[in-house]
């Protein structure tokens, strides 16, 4: 399995990198926010849109990105089965492109909020979560401006409802509640799948939590998930 991590002007990219080069000792390949396709890629491939502050997070957080070259090549990737993987910034970025349902609204409190979170594995019918639990709670860390997820009433009914919903903010056992919910996040909504569930958004950060030597392997549950989803279907 090949990844391609695509680099906008502020991205973050180099956890993402770091953590498919080192720890899982996979191909991963920087993409251009420039590029207009994305040759070398196929359906058992994931691209990947990293964390950080694309175009410095200017208008809005990821409305500027949208307008890149990439995301055309993007779009198509992922209509051909491709998989495409939105990490906090990037969550941001799909959900301006159109391709995951639904925004993300500045933090309710109006602050940046840098800190480990409780997620609640809400399916394990998704690439990311294929390999947890329901039910089980992972600690991964958030930071960001505007994390707060919201979707209209009928968005929001058809994402629970077809089961898209992958993590909600938690407590440590599981609960899901107002004091959890770091950025007032509809739902307590921390990441979510597209209906055919080959496009995956979260706001927490699976790639800054998958080694041992930074005390927290949780994230790495996601990418191994990721793994074996993409052998099975191979």
């Amino acid at each position: 399995m090949k990844f391609g991590v695509v680099v906008f002007p502020g991205s973050q990219y180099d956890d993402v990198i770091h953590v498919l080069r080192e720890a899982l000792a996979l191909e991963a390949v920087r993409l251009w926010h420039q590029d207009n396709s994305l040759d070398g890629f196929g359906a058992g491939d994931c691209i990947v849109l990293p964390g950080g502050f694309s175009y410095g997070d200017y208008l809005r957080a990821g409305a500027l990105a949208r307008f890149s070259p990439i995301l055309n090549a993007v779009a198509g990737f992922a209509a051909l089965g491709g998989y495409v993987w939105g990490i906090g910034n990037g969550f941001q970025v799909l959900c301006e492109a159109g391709l995951l349902p639904g925004a993300l609204a500045v933090n309710l409190n109006h602050q940046f909020i840098s800190r480990s979170v409780y997620l609640r594995t809400e399916t394990n019918n998704s690439p990311i979560t294929s390999n947890i639990m329901p039910g089980r709670v992972l600690t991964l860390p958030i930071a960001h401006g505007a994390g707060r997820y919201y979707a209209d009433a009928p968005t929001l009914n058809r994402l629970e409802n077809n089961g898209q919903v992958l993590f909600r903010y938690a407590t440590e056992n599981g609960e899901i509640t107002d004091a959890a919910n770091p950025n007032g996040a509809l739902n307590n909504i921390a990441g979510i799948c597209n209906e055919k569930r080959n496009i995956f958004g979260m706001m927490p950060h699976p790639e800054r939590a998958a080694e041992r030597a930074l005390g927290n392997t949780h994230g790495l549950l996601l990418f191994e998930s990721l793994l074996a989803t993409a052998k099975v279907a191979v």
